[in-house]
């Protein structure tokens, strides 16, 4: 087979087994050949045409007025343009844009879509006075871009972003260890509220705006389906004095909380110890939050620690930890009663009352999540979390967040943002879950 000067040559690895070497590189040629020559193909397209269709309609006379001294690609033969064109795909109208609102998921790209909100959650307006009877919802995720309490990392104020990035692919899908758990098309409504702006400047100013925004989303309606009388709370930290702002706000609307506490550290110190001997103004940080919490009356006395594992900067920190009315499960105890063990533990532990859970991600070992504020070796797997955290399914969880994220110390996989985004989705999970459960009973 001969070709002419000006053959477009294309490689087609689809006609390997059919067609000699020379053929297979020759789709679109002027074949000098007898049986090319007298080729008579019944679509007269190039190749461009027959791969993009009617996209490219309309546009190629005036194209060409422009390009005088192009030359038209040639047209495709049938019998080479079956080896190019595989399927004769259907443009929809122009005016069709269910794919592009987001009305309908017609094809692979939803992960890079829209703005960059929780899981593609709907963005909704949650601080408006206005908007608590207009705007109903059942969980409302809320960022708190904070890390001022921080005593060796910062970086936490990015954290929020980073977790949303992280869980750009979270979408509605059924649990591989659930199958009948689909959380974003469930009975709840579940909504991203933003994150308010925090300012970088005054602590005390801060977590003010934290507590004040997390307090309004909880003013909103919920849906009919919803037993309760008020949304559930997740916050995206945020170093880990977001978490007292946070548990302020919840429990203006559930009363006293038991806190299910993973992380590799207390919490608890007493503010005379850690920081607060320098000034008043620092005795609230991310070591003393859950300190201040149960000394406010926020807390009952069943709450519990998992994962610990960061030294004792005092002899009397365990004293301190049980007066605040904490248990502990430390990291190592993973090895001795396994998840099945620490699971049944912590359920003992908080009962059946309002339950908040709060995920330092430095409670998993730095090979799996770098980018935390303090960080100890020994921790947990990602997996061993997420399992103990799926276990703690039929607890009557109101609230959550997920905290120390340092997406500047993270690595460029972005690992400890889609792991803390998964955590949240688990917690998240359980919250429509109880309430599942709860929708059932009535």
């Amino acid at each position: 087979m001969k070709f002419s000067e000006n053959c477009l040559l294309l490689v087609s690895a689809a006609s390997a087994c059919a067609f000699s070497i020379s053929e297979q590189i020759s789709l679109s040629c002027n074949c000098k050949d007898s049986e090319a020559a007298t080729a008579k193909p019944t679509v007269n397209k190039s190749f461009l045409d027959s791969y993009f269709g009617n996209f490219l309609d309309g546009v190629a006379e005036d194209f060409m007025s422009m390009t005088k001294d192009k030359h038209e690609p040639l047209p495709l033969a049938d019998h080479y343009r079956a080896l190019a064109v595989h399927d004769e795909y259907e443009y929809p109208d122009p005016n069709d844009l269910r794919d592009i609102n987001g009305s309908a998921v017609l094809y692979r790209g939803g992960e890079f879509g829209y703005i960059d909100t929780f899981a593609h959650l709907p963005l909704v307006s949650c601080f408006d006075p206005d908007l608590y009877e207009e705007e109903p919802f059942d969980i409302a995720i809320i960022g708190a871009p904070f890390d001022s309490g921080v005593s060796y990392r910062p970086g936490a104020r990015f954290g929020p972003s980073g977790i949303r990035l992280g869980s750009r692919r979270l979408a509605p899908a059924y649990s591989v260890y659930n199958e009948k758990l689909n959380p974003y098309k469930n009975w709840a409504r579940i909504v991203d509220c933003g994150s308010p702006p925090v300012t970088p400047l005054d602590n005390r100013i801060a977590i003010d705006q934290i507590y004040r925004a997390n307090r309004a989303a909880g003013k909103h309606a919920v849906t009919e389906e919803n037993k309760s009388k008020h949304p559930k709370i997740f916050t995206l930290g945020g170093d880990h004095t977001i978490t007292l702002p946070a548990i302020k706000a919840a429990y203006e609307n559930w009363g006293k909380v038991s806190v299910i506490h993973f992380d590799s550290h207390l919490d608890t110190w007493n503010p005379y110890y850690f920081g607060g001997n320098v000034t008043d103004y620092q005795s609230l940080n991310h070591g003393t939050y859950l300190h201040w919490a149960h000394e406010k009356g926020l807390l009952t006395d069943t709450s519990i620690h998992a994962a610990i594992r960061g030294p004792y900067p005092g002899k009397r920190d365990v004293e301190h930890d049980i007066s605040c009315g904490f248990d502990r499960i430390l990291a190592r105890d993973i090895d001795r009663i396994g998840t099945d063990g620490i699971i049944r533990k912590i359920k003992e532990r908080v009962g059946n009352g309002p339950v908040y859970i709060t995920v330092d991600v430095d409670s998993m070992d730095p090979s799996v999540a770098p980018a935390s504020g303090t960080v100890e070796p020994g921790g947990w797997t990602s997996r061993e979390l997420l399992t103990i955290l799926d276990g703690l399914e039929g607890l009557n969880v109101i609230g959550g967040d997920v905290v120390e994220v340092s997406p500047p110390f993270d690595t460029a996989a972005e690992i400890t943002s889609i792991v803390a985004a998964q955590v949240a989705d688990s917690i998240i999970s359980l919250m429509v879950l109880q309430g599942e459960s709860s929708i059932g009973e009535n």
